[in-house]
């Protein structure tokens, strides 16, 4: 199976680390026919020194194959920057899941 890679990471620093952060799997189940796949929520980035950025996604991949495979990703409409003691978390949610097949 061949997977799309996601976009370029940008660079560590400013609050940021680099990778990300790990969303924990809270739970993945298939029931009558639907699969459900239901994340914890990363931890929070907040800017420090110069901030970080610019970025425009958020991006859930894969970590686990070397070709880091996209699995979604939240567009912000325009790139955005975070400035030092500015906040960013991106909410999943734990009804509705991240991913739904049927």
């Amino acid at each position: 199976m061949t997977g799309v890679t996601g976009p370029a990471e940008i660079a560590a620093g400013g609050g940021y680390t680099a990778g990300g952060n790990t969303a924990a799997v809270s739970s993945a189940a298939q029931t009558a026919g639907t699969f459900k796949l239901v994340l914890a929520d990363p931890a929070t980035w907040t800017g420090s020194g110069g901030g970080f950025g610019p970025f425009r996604y958020a991006v859930l991949y894969d970590s686990t194959p070397a070709t880091k495979w996209l699995v979604g990703y939240y567009d912000y409409g325009s790139s955005i920057s975070l400035a030092a003691s500015d906040t960013l978390l991106v909410d999943l949610d734990p009804t509705a899941g991240v991913l739904t097949l049927t």
